[in-house]
């Protein structure tokens, strides 16, 4: 019988430990991410019937809900960090990762797949999509640092570290066409009767859906917050750092109901928020709330699968 009580006691030891590990082993070779996951292994070994009850094989939904929130938090998050306005010119390099290496490392993924691995066309195809994204969750030393009360940040001159955070933002949903056109090859047969479909609506109409739906969204609930007036004083100062979070699964909610990719409907209602009052202190207390929110689910994630991978090592 499964001990729930000392679960949740090790879960709050891990975490807690794991919330001091970033500035413990900063500038170390070991990063937190990886040492969560082996304490995670080390609880799994040591406590498997109770591991079982976050086993992520037996409880593949409630796994599935957990990844998805860490990403929308974070992708959330990466959104609010930006500080360089949206534009064809400002983002360059941003497009040609998303228009030129994403669809090449995909393509070029699924090739060795295919021809070295010896995969399936639709399980190669599907590595790929996997694979080719960069990760919004775990690159969080590499991105810009986000918004500074009002002062311009130097990072965002950077145009390696801008180009990473703003093409982590975009490439998670921008790699879900792929999935499923790894779907469709695997189940639909002959790409003739469908491709022409998967193009106009997975890869284009739904990517559009999102996009406009979550800017559009992000736009209207940041100049409610920031310019509506209660007296005297803006709603923003009514406004708790967990409205970040409530407009963060209106976005994604609203996104899916109305057909198009919700993450990128997230990452695109933090940018109409910030383009609503670029320079308002506010930015940088939610940015920071959903920072944290971000870090500790994350480390949950990681706790989660390391204790998974254990015990179902394990015999029972």
């Amino acid at each position: 019988m499964p001990n729930t009580d000392l679960m949740f006691a090790v879960i709050g030891a891990a975490l807690l430990i794991g919330s001091f590990l970033p500035r413990l082993l900063r500038e170390r070779v070991l990063s937190a991410p990886i040492v969560v996951v082996g304490v995670g292994m080390l609880v799994g070994w040591l406590m498997p019937t109770e591991s079982q009850l976050v086993d992520v094989i037996e409880h593949a939904e409630l796994a599935e809900r957990m990844a998805e929130v860490t990403v929308i938090v974070a992708l959330f998050g990466v959104g609010l960090a930006l500080d360089r306005p949206l534009s064809l010119r400002g983002w360059t390099t941003t497009w040609r990762l998303l228009a030129i290496g994403m669809p090449l490392s995909i393509a070029g993924v699924a090739v060795l797949g295919w021809w070295v691995l010896g995969l399936t066309p639709a399980v190669a195809v599907l590595l790929g999509a996997v694979l080719a994204p960069t990760d919004p969750v775990l690159a969080s030393d590499v991105q810009v640092e986000g918004p500074s009360s009002g002062e311009e940040v130097d990072d965002e001159h950077d145009e390696a570290r801008f180009a990473l955070t703003s093409e982590a933002g975009l490439n998670d949903a921008l790699a879900f066409p792929f999935v499923y056109l790894a779907i469709y090859l695997a189940t639909k047969g002959d790409p003739g009767q469908w491709l022409l479909g998967w193009v106009a609506w997975d890869l284009v109409a739904k990517t559009l859906i999102g996009a406009v739906v979550g800017y559009l969204l992000g736009r209207l609930i940041g100049a409610a917050v920031y310019r509506v007036r209660v007296g005297e004083h803006r709603l923003v100062g009514f406004a708790e750092p967990a409205a970040a979070v409530a407009t963060l699964l209106l976005a994604y909610g609203v996104g899916e109901l109305v057909g198009g990719w919700g993450f990128l409907a997230v990452f695109c209602a933090a940018l109409g928020v910030r383009a609503s009052e670029r320079d308002d202190e506010r930015h940088e207390h939610f940015h920071e709330f959903v920072e944290y929110t971000e870090h500790l689910l994350t480390l949950l994630v990681l706790l989660v699968i390391g204790a998974s991978f254990v015990s179902d090592a394990l015999p029972r």
